[in-house]
């Protein structure tokens, strides 16, 4: 009994160490919680002043108005589409991107003007845009004296090379010369007649083929020049009929396309006869056309719709998921997605937004595309593209009929002259129009004129083409 209350008496004074001992465990836990919460809180704060959580912002410029809305507006669409689908993956450097579109409305000057102020004002971090070369040409001292980053997104023709601009579409090595020896071999093709809207794409397009023209022995018939934008493509039309070439390359451009492809038809030039093969026309284009007015002719791209890939068919599906079933893809339109992608691979592996680390990055960029394997070649700062020629069905998509199967190394001056004869070249008709990057519509039929085809068309083209209606600068 006696060591039971021995026992019992010491109890209130274990039992205060008890309470004493988790009283101190319970304020140490306290303060361990407490440190920890002001560490986050501090954290979080550095966190907050020194990580840019703002949005990443980019520019979109393309054409909303005017002839050439009918072929940029759906670039539009695939660039909004990769911009979204980057989004919705969690943003880039864990910072949503936000995008500015700007209308260059079918004008060089115009075009000029939109780029400045998404550079000056909006301070977007690179620009996707542009489809024409005038359109180009004409941006181009505007990113060169800004130090920014163009990624043009368009088959050119070539004859350029800038630090400050990443050419995603081909070079003509890509889509020019390879259409010509196609023509050469597969259609038996010895006399050519050549055709373009007029400003400095077509015309370097056609000197480019004249060189390889002569390098083989083939024939130039005919060489004809519709005013930029304009739907008066009567006289062209007459002049074909003329010449009676074996083939007819097109790079008429925008309305004035759908334009030519019609009358063309209606003159009954069909291509079992005198077939057309367009560096311009894509099933965007088509399209908006009646079903038979280009069916049997062909085009030379680095993309169709038709490409049976498990890559391409998810691009497909995404696009029309997005714009609708009835929608269709282009080259130009394919191109442009690649073009936000792309990019965003180099802006996550330089880690930051800046032109001149992005510009780096992109050197050594590749995309298991919905064409094939691309990559941007650091040399010249073009892309290695595949190369294919389609022929129109009457559903306005293609069969292909010719592939390179494998990227091709993109070669923006051809060999046939110097690069810096090139670059004289396009000088050369810089000045000869004024200073601007397409012939004025007052130059008539100095600016193009047909070439070894008989006086009464050659002498129709000045008071023809003095009709044209679109822009002509």
């Amino acid at each position: 009994m006696a060591q039971n209350s021995h026992s019992a008496s010491e109890s209130p004074e274990a039992s205060n160490r008890s309470f004493g001992a988790g009283t101190r465990r319970f304020r140490g836990l306290l303060a361990w919680i407490i440190f920890i919460a002001l560490g986050a809180l501090c954290w979080f704060a550095i966190d907050r002043v020194i990580v840019d959580r703002s949005p990443i912002v980019v520019g979109i410029l393309h054409s909303q108005t005017g002839p050439m809305a009918v072929s940029e507006k759906s670039m539009i669409d695939a660039e909004i589409l990769a911009l979204e689908q980057i989004n919705a993956a969690g943003g880039l450097l864990g910072r949503p991107v936000e995008w500015i579109i700007a209308d260059g409305a079918s004008d060089p000057e115009t075009f000029a003007i939109q780029a400045e102020k998404l550079i000056r004002t909006d301070n977007v971090c690179v620009v996707f845009g542009c489809w024409t070369s005038a359109s180009r040409k004409s941006v181009l001292p505007v990113f060169e004296s800004n130090d920014h980053l163009l990624v043009y997104p368009m088959a050119y023709e070539g004859l350029e090379q800038s630090p400050n601009i990443v050419y995603i579409g081909a070079a003509p090595n890509q889509q020019i010369t390879p259409a010509v020896s196609w023509c050469h071999s597969k259609l038996a093709a010895r006399r050519y007649f050549l055709i373009g809207s007029d400003y400095i794409w077509p015309h370097c397009v056609n000197a480019i083929i004249s060189d390889q023209l002569k390098g083989v022995g083939d024939e130039l018939v005919g060489e004809f020049y519709i005013p930029f934008g304009s739907t008066d493509v009567d006289a062209a039309v007459r002049a074909i009929v003329a010449a009676k070439p074996d083939v007819v390359l097109s790079s008429v451009v925008g309305d004035s396309a759908i334009a030519f492809a019609q009358k063309l038809r209606a003159a009954g030039i069909r291509p079992e006869q005198i077939p057309v093969l367009t560096f311009a026309l894509g099933e965007n284009e088509l399209s908006t056309m009646k079903r038979d007015d280009f069916t049997g002719n062909y085009a030379a791209w680095n993309y169709f719709q038709s490409i049976d890939r498990p890559e391409n068919t998810a691009f497909v599906s995404a696009f029309k998921a997005r714009y609708g079933k009835d929608r269709t893809i282009s080259d130009v339109m394919n191109a442009a997605y690649s073009s936000v992608i792309l990019w965003a691979q180099a802006v996550r592996e330089a880690g930051r937004t800046a032109v001149s680390q992005v510009r780096y990055a992109l050197h050594h960029q590749s995309l298991n595309a919905a064409e094939g394997i691309i990559a941007v070649d650091p040399e010249t700062q073009h892309t290695w593209l595949p190369v294919s020629i389609g022929r129109i069905r009457q559903d306005g998509q293609f069969d292909i009929v010719w592939s390179s199967n494998t990227a091709v190394r993109p070669v923006p001056f051809p060999i046939t002259r110097s690069r810096e004869a090139w670059e004289q070249f396009v000088e050369d008709l810089h000045q000869q129009w004024g200073g601007k990057w397409a012939a004025p519509a007052n130059m008539g039929g100095a600016s193009g004129g047909v070439i070894n085809a008989p006086a009464s068309i050659k002498s129709s083209k000045k008071s023809d083409s003095s009709k044209g209606k679109g822009s002509s600068r």
